[in-house]
């Protein structure tokens, strides 16, 4: 039924009377409503609801339905129904002229102005003015009742005050020393009283009570001073030491002797106590207690100083807030500055945070997806790690360290929960083991949930250890509450930027693909199709000293053919064999025309992997799956290589690098990979099972990668290790994990187990590769590049071999003749071409040696020349 609540007074009696009956029905059910509201209502609905309440208008306000005309509907839908809180810059002129918001500090915008002081000037005009102590004593009782709330009724600053208000009870009722103490705490946080000033007398000026003012915490309804708070009522103790509240250790500490108390409590306008304030021993009389006309003044005068004392409270409280906005709109100011990277952005929080909050160690642990329980980033700064200036070495991991379900971190990332926690050590949720495995220790944590816009977590802040040993308070907790929404929107937008920019990167990337390859058209295909493929022996695919040298590019794509053929690979996966020709020839076109790392170079690759497989006898250890991705992965794994390394990428800021910022090439390898298996024609993984398809996938991506040397050297001593301890259990994927990797990295540097004419001029084109890139690094980065690639460093050529084969080749052909001795023919061949070239790194030293000798010998003549033409002249 549709109701026009305009058309009330159209409406039948009966009707209206049914309206009534509804309305006060549902009165009465407002749960009702609510659900029927929340299942029911459209987004007019609501809209008009916010429209109506956020201008004020009649509760008549006709909203028009979903089924009103199309200019209604971009009415509602538009930005304009969005409720504006009004607030007009005529609110600000009531006052005086306000501070500027934004200030420049050192040449750079900035909200933080100057630390808002209060009046400690005008207070100490006052303290000038006052009168002396004599002729306040002179006065009458009112005259200077008069006289010591004027004093105070002008001064805003909390410590002043206070010190004015226990200098004149101590005139009022000829008290020797008086204290006071503020209440501190309210809600869930547990109340208590801390000392503002301890032991003042009529004579103490407010520079000594600063310099030497040690608070004194006391329990809330502990001693004279907390029972009084707690009760609101006063106390007039004639003898301290009789009373079973007094405790004599303030005593014993200060070497002063309390004889008798009056303590009263301060109460605002109210009712509410807000400080107790404490006389001790009449000063006129040794003996004489505190009577009852001195608890009559005291009251009084306290009456209007609780009203004095709230005032600065709040106005105090309105200082702080002020400076509080300042700091978290000048993190606001930093935040947005900084949207290109998210580590250099989590570094200025972290810098602000700590700086903040004065605390030992603050982390930052990002989720890039929490289905996966682990954290991907972990960000972690100490105070002592800078110092407060841009030269803190930022040395970010850059993998996860570890799962998200572990610890306090993990309880809040998983739960979205923020957690004080006082005591690490008596809490169970607390990862003992993040103590034990550091000299770190662990004593109090503020840990907050980083969420985006949707309110979904994506990362994790965390405080430890306060500098000055207590623990993080409600103060704390709002400040870092704030510091977290400013993070989670700052590394929100950072990540949607990267993202962007990571796309444009690969969009440029694609574009300059596809402008430099293309696919090889079908009838290509065709003709190698039509070809017959000799058997392996007739190419020698099965001897670890084969050489492409005698092959043309049709060879050597049928010798492909071959390979995938014998191990069994077209007839289980069931491949296309016009397909397999097709996606052949597509990667050998994709190989750029570079001097070493081109197609050539791959098929090389992928026979010594053959040979391993089949001579090696390793076909027998890894499944039909794994075979599959190590072919091509090896025929795959330097696709599109550009000539140049992976920190020539990153030095010359290519698209590449900013789309992969570890394993560069290798990442782009895997990627063109993909890019031509997915492309029709070229899809020699269609026929595959989807459990297959992904497997296979996961095989590929990891053996091309493993292709990273520097991958290589990180897992290397593990094999080495398992291989060492005869522990190793090839029927366990992990071990064939790392086995896979190894082998990849064998037939990739293969080339120098080769018999020495093949690895002679195989090191050549190596060498001339790099000394290209080398003479681009000169050109372009004005540098001098390393020895490898340096074309003047070539005749040392000899010397860098032979070091390449100490670090790199000789160990992983020595634990790969271990694995199986059918593969010992790499590690022979490995050892005979270090022979050959430590024998010309000594005929070249020795060369080098006798051109420098002959140099001196010429040089010492051309001398004694000299000194003999002089000697005649």
């Amino acid at each position: 039924m549709s109701v026009d609540p305009d058309c009330g007074d159209r409406q039948s009696p009966e009707l209206s009377e049914e309206y009534s009956r509804m309305e006060r029905w549902m009165d009465d059910h407002p749960e009702f409503v609510h659900d029927y509201f929340a299942r029911k209502a459209k987004k007019s609905m609501v809209d008009g609801w916010l429209l109506a309440h956020a201008f004020n208008h009649s509760p008549g306000l006709h909203i028009q339905s979903d089924n009103n005309s199309s200019d209604s509907n971009s009415r509602n839908n538009s930005g304009t129904n969005t409720p504006v809180r009004k607030i007009s810059a005529q609110e600000f002129d009531k006052g005086d002229t306000l501070d500027p918001i934004v200030s420049t500090v050192d040449g750079l915008p900035t909200f933080l102005g100057p630390s808002s002081v209060p009046s400690s000037q005008s207070s100490t005009n006052n303290k000038c003015q006052r009168r002396s102590r004599s002729e306040l004593k002179a006065l009458d009782e009112k005259e200077l009742m008069y006289e010591l709330v004027i004093d105070i009724c002008n001064d805003l600053d909390v410590t002043s005050l206070c010190h004015k208000i226990l200098q004149n009870v101590c005139i009022l009722i000829d008290a020797d020393r008086c204290s006071l103490f503020l209440v501190h705490g309210s809600g869930t946080e547990e109340k208590h009283l801390v000392s503002k000033l301890f032991d003042v007398n009529a004579e103490t000026s407010l520079e000594e009570v600063s310099e030497n003012r040690e608070s004194i915490r006391i329990a809330w309804g502990t001693g004279i001073i907390g029972y009084v708070a707690k009760t609101g009522e006063p106390q007039n103790i004639p003898d301290a030491y009789k009373d079973p509240l007094f405790s004599d250790e303030v005593d014993i500490r200060m070497g002063y002797k309390t004889r008798s108390i009056l303590s009263m409590p301060i109460k605002d306008c109210a009712g509410k106590v807000i400080g107790v304030a404490q006389a001790v021993n009449k000063s006129s009389v040794e003996n004489e207690p505190f009577n009852e006309h001195d608890e009559k003044v005291f009251g009084y005068y306290l009456a209007f100083c609780g009203i004095g004392l709230k005032n600065a409270q709040l106005y105090e409280k309105s200082l702080l807030e002020n400076r509080r906005n300042q700091v978290l709109l000048d993190l606001a100011r930093v935040i947005f500055e900084e949207q290109s990277n998210v580590a250099n952005l989590i570094y200025k929080i972290m810098m602000h945070t700590q700086s903040l909050l004065q605390c030992q160690r603050c982390q930052v642990m990002l989720i890039e997806d929490l289905s996966k329980g682990i954290f991907s980033q972990v960000f972690d700064l100490e105070n002592t790690d800078f110092d407060n200036s841009d030269t803190f070495n930022r040395n970010w991991p850059a993998e996860p360290r570890f799962p998200i379900h572990i610890g306090i971190s993990g309880h809040v990332a998983t739960t979205g929960e923020t957690l004080n926690i006082p005591d690490a050590s008596k809490d169970k949720r607390f990862y003992t083991k993040a103590d034990e495995e550091s000299s770190f220790v662990t004593k109090s944590i503020l840990c907050m949930p980083i969420k985006n816009s949707s309110n979904r977590v994506i990362g994790v802040a965390q405080l430890t250890n306060k500098l000055d040993a207590t623990a993080f308070n409600k103060n704390d907790e709002n400040l870092f509450e704030a510091f977290a929404i400013f993070c989670g929107m700052g590394i929100n937008n950072t990540q949607m930027y990267e993202t962007a920019i990571r796309a444009m990167a690969k969009r440029r990337i694609a574009l300059e693909c596809l402008s430099y390859h293309a696919t090889v058209p079908a009838d290509e295909a065709n003709k190698l199709k039509t070809l017959t493929i000799p058997l392996a022996n007739d190419f020698n695919l099965l001897d670890y000293t084969f050489s492409d040298f005698g092959l043309d590019d049709d060879d050597t794509l049928r010798a492909s053919i071959r390979m995938f053929l014998d191990l069994n690979l077209v007839e289980r996966f069931r491949i296309n064999y016009e397909v397999l020709c097709r996606w052949l020839m597509s990667v050998k076109k994709n190989y750029r025309n570079v001097t070493y790392h081109n197609w050539r170079h791959a098929f090389n690759v992928a026979q010594t992997m053959f040979c391993m497989l089949k001579k090696g006898q390793m076909d027998n250890v890894f499944t039909d799956r794994e075979r599959l991705a190590l072919m091509v992965g090896c025929l795959c794994h330097d696709l599109d290589h550009r000539g140049t390394n992976n920190q020539f990428q990153k030095e010359s800021m290519s698209p590449l690098a900013d789309l992969y910022s570890t394993s560069t090439l290798e990442h782009h390898h895997f990627d063109q990979c993909i890019m031509i298996l997915s492309t029709k024609g070229n899809d020699i993984l269609s026929n595959l099972k989807q459990n297959e398809y992904e497997d296979v996938i996961n095989l590929l991506e990891g053996a091309i990668l493993s292709t990273d040397l520097a991958l290589y050297f990180k897992f290397r001593g593990t094999f080495f290790d398992l291989v060492g301890s005869g522990k190793a259990n090839w029927s366990t994927r992990e071990d064939r994990d790392l086995l896979r990797s190894m082998m990849m990295t064998a037939s990739d540097v293969s080339a120098i187990t080769k018999p020495w004419e093949v690895q002679l001029a195989v090191a050549d084109l190596i060498a001339n590769e790099f000394f290209e890139q080398g003479d681009m690094e000169k050109a372009q980065f004005k540098i001098k590049p390393m020895d490898m690639m340096d074309r003047d460093k070539k005749d040392h050529l000899p010397d860098m071999q032979v070091n390449f084969i100490d670090v790199i080749c000789m160990p992983i052909y020595k634990a790969m003749s271990d694995v199986s001795p059918h593969m010992r023919p790499l590690l022979d061949g490995c050892k005979k071409n270090r022979s050959n070239w430590e024998s010309m790194s000594t005929q070249t030293n020795k060369h080098s040696e006798d051109e420098k000798e002959n140099e001196k010998h010429d040089e010492e003549e051309k001398v004694s020349e000299e000194k003999d033409e002089m000697a005649s002249s």
